[in-house]
């Protein structure tokens, strides 16, 4: 299997997110290596011989001038391929905006207030996973609602990575939602919904994965319908809730759907 090797001088969060998306333009499988907060040239040195012992693909995240120019010297020696993440963007911006740049690794994590606002809502989404605590819905700035397996927990989670204090309820056929959902502002609530035969197939696997007899109700097609025909009933009275369809699409995806129709309708 071949190797991507990432290094960065800070978290290299970004650049693993933006490796990992591209080799699923792929079928080969690809092993993905994060290097991270590395910033001392002998970590370099051994990390460039690896990479050539391995025939690595080496993409770096490195901020600083003269580091960069290290890994230029230490590449041209192993005959390293690799990509620079940061360089190109940031001597384009350099000349654009006539300034020099810092050179600080680590400044997109610096603490700040953002920093303690994304933590603050990451806590609130665990703590408001899957109507764990509704009387704290109108406290939240998103609300996502829908049947299991619709996404609702990592799109709260990814969400909430933003800084969205973000909480989740789902339908269950025969019950009502909470009575705190209607004291929400209907333009921060969000249904899900799912094509019947892409729920069937999760379910089935979760099922599996749990152990559970697939021919629990949980897994059944006529189950399934039973739950997305009552998700529409709800959706269908409560008309200002934004409906998306999640089947075949990425957390990433979906989530950018959300951000864009929230940005675009502000709550009233």
């Amino acid at each position: 299997m071949k190797t991507v090797m990432i290094i960065s001088d800070a978290t290299g969060e970004t650049a693993e997110r933006m490796v990992r998306a591209a080799t699923l333009q792929f079928s080969e499988p690809v092993s993905v290596k994060l290097y991270s907060r590395v910033r001392l040239e002998s970590e370099l040195e051994q990390l460039l011989e690896k990479a050539s012992e391995q025939k690595s693909l080496v993409v770096f995240t490195v901020v600083n001038a003269e580091e960069r120019e290290l890994i230029g010297k230490l590449v041209e020696r192993y005959a390293i391929e690799t990509v620079d993440l940061m360089g190109a963007l940031i001597s384009k911006l350099a000349l654009y905006l006539g300034a020099a740049p810092a050179g600080v690794p680590g400044l997109l994590h610096s603490i700040n207030d953002d920093y303690f606002r994304r933590i603050e809502a990451v806590e609130f989404a665990v703590k408001n996973d899957d109507g764990a605590e509704p009387r704290n819905l109108p406290k939240a700035d998103l609300v996502l609602v829908g049947i299991s397996r619709t996404s609702k927990t990592p799109l709260s989670t990814y969400l909430a990575q933003r800084g969205l204090k973000v909480a989740n309820v789902p339908l269950v056929l025969g019950v009502d939602p909470p009575e705190e959902l209607s004291q929400v502002n209907p333009h921060k609530v969000f249904g899900l919904i799912v094509q019947p035969d892409m729920l069937m197939r999760i379910r089935q696997a979760r099922l599996s994965h749990l152990g559970m007899p697939s021919d629990s109700s949980y897994g059944q097609r006529a189950h399934i319908d039973n739950e997305i025909a009552y998700a529409r009933e709800v959706f269908r009275k409560h008309a200002n809730w934004p409906v998306i369809d999640v089947t075949n699409r990425a957390i990433e995806e979906t989530a950018a759907d959300i951000m864009r129709i929230y940005q675009e309708r502000p709550p009233v």
